[in-house]
């Protein structure tokens, strides 16, 4: 099955039901990924801006030169923020626009953009939620080594602390990094990403630096906060894992992917370990994860929120589709099995029972209030001959989705937020400007923004909501 065999449904907005009323609605952003400006204002490259120039790399050869032109078209976009009706506007900062080659002294103009946009944000009533670190690393750090090599997690607390200097007054909201697992994975050991490196060693350094940065940053932002409101969190992409049977070999895939896509990170940051089984997993390929004492204290800095960014969920096995054992050098590894649902323009299934589990099972296992600080799903858009965009299957997706943290807060979930992914098209890393994840679509020849249908019914959905008052 798929979206084109799938009959579009068409929803009209309506109050959401069994959500407090102090729920958190929004839409996120990144950086390299709307900015633009790329080397404006004392901006140095980042590693995105170098592997967008590696023939290949980036369909069609795109960059984010230029992106959204958001540095010179904030007021509208934070405009176009409020008249969604959203309380809050997660984003992210740019290293490389903030401490230039990040080390050294905080670079004046860049800051002064931030603040212009947080004052912005404030004037209209939403709240600025920051994210440190959405993937733009600055050139130099990944020439002495990049997140494989200990120094970097100790520039990135050292710009954490630039950062919160200059914003904390107006900011009470932190996220420190975005995603680690595709930093380290996609970045390091698949090559998909920048900086286009391919070393699984590599990789489980940087997972361990990037920890090791975020708890380090952490640390110095509650000491820097000292008694005024903070709240703290990281954000990591997560999905399930479900065996396709119930065989050993489908259920110890699960195990697998499940370890190195979930409790890799969130052991380390709430309990203070590293999951057991992963440690010999990986030490039977020879890799041992650079830990050095007190860094799992640091790294387990308390949190205050859990960022969740989903997609999707997934099952595995551990065989091939003949019925095969898997084995890579002697070692299991798992296999994504296809099944016959609905799909994004990603290729990605669309699974949003499969975020209930998710948030039901970090709950238990993890016991940390969360926030959706990303959701949504790319869709091969047209505008229609009126100049609208109809998106019916962008607005069901998003219902769907929400209804489905409606889901997980009855079954005890403390869900505290939704925040749409993305506010608008924008760079899709390795995808170029081919994928549109936006509820407002961008004409890239002019830069006009466009609600599409889908951000219309989240608007209504959301005043009606709020009308309704406390479910």
């Amino acid at each position: 099955m798929n979206l084109a065999t799938t009959p579009q449904r068409l929803l009209s907005p309506a109050p959401v039901r069994g959500l407090p009323a102090d729920f958190r609605w929004g839409v996120a952003t990144s950086s390299y990924q709307i900015e633009g400006a790329a080397a404006e204002d004392g901006r140095t490259p980042s590693i995105w801006d170098t592997f967008c120039r590696v023939p290949g790399a980036v369909e069609g050869g795109e960059h984010g030169d230029v992106a959204c032109d958001h540095y010179h078209r904030m007021p509208e976009d934070v405009e176009l923020i409020a008249g969604l009706g959203v309380d809050t506007y997660r984003f992210s900062l740019a290293w490389p626009r903030i401490q230039p080659g990040g080390r050294g002294p905080a670079n004046t103009k860049g800051l002064d953009f931030y603040k212009r946009l947080i004052d912005e944000l404030r004037g209209r009533g939403v709240t600025p939620w920051i994210t440190l670190y959405h993937w733009d690393l600055p050139q130099e750090l990944e020439d002495a080594g990049g997140w494989p090599a200990r120094d970097t997690a100790l520039r990135f607390a050292e710009y954490a602390s630039l950062a919160y200097e200059a914003l904390g007054d107006r900011v009470e909201h932190w996220t420190t990094l975005n995603e680690p697992w595709c930093s380290a994975m996609l970045g390091y050991a698949y090559g998909l990403h920048a900086p286009g490196r391919r070393d699984p060693g590599d990789a489980m350094a940087a997972v361990h630096h990037l920890l090791l940065g975020h708890g380090l940053a952490a640390g110095a932002l509650r000491e820097a906060a000292g008694a005024n409101p903070l709240e703290l969190g990281i954000t990591l992409n997560l999905g399930t894992a479900t065996p396709e049977t119930d065989s050993e070999a489908d259920r110890e895939a699960c195990r697998r992917a499940d370890g190195m896509g979930t409790r890799l990170y969130l052991d380390p940051l709430v309990h203070g370990r590293y999951p057991e089984d992963i440690v010999a997993d990986l030490a039977a390929q020879h890799i041992e994860l650079p830990v050095r004492e007190g860094d799992l204290a640091a790294i387990a800095t308390p949190l205050d929120v859990l960022g969740v960014n989903f997609y999707r969920g997934m099952q595995f096995s551990g065989v091939t589709e003949d019925g095969s054992p898997l084995d890579a050098e002697g070692l299991p590894v798992v296999r994504a099995v296809d099944r016959d649902l609905p799909r994004t323009a990603m290729d990605w299934e669309i699974t949003p029972t499969e975020l209930t589990d998710l948030l039901v099972r970090l709950e238990r296992d993890y016991g940390l209030p969360t926030v959706i600080t990303e959701n949504g799903a790319a869709f091969d858009d047209t505008v229609a001959a009126d100049g609208s965009v109809p998106d019916a299957d962008r607005t069901a997706y998003l219902a769907d989705h929400i209804d489905a943290v409606v889901a997980a807060r009855a079954q005890g979930a403390d869900v505290r937020g939704y925040f749409a992914w993305s506010l608008m098209d924008n760079f899709e890393w390795a995808y170029g400007y081919a994928k549109r994840f936006g509820i407002v679509r961008v004409d890239y020849d002019t830069q006009t923004r466009t609600l599409k249908d889908s951000a219309k019914w989240y608007r209504d959905t959301i005043r009606l909501t709020r009308d309704a008052g406390t479910a």
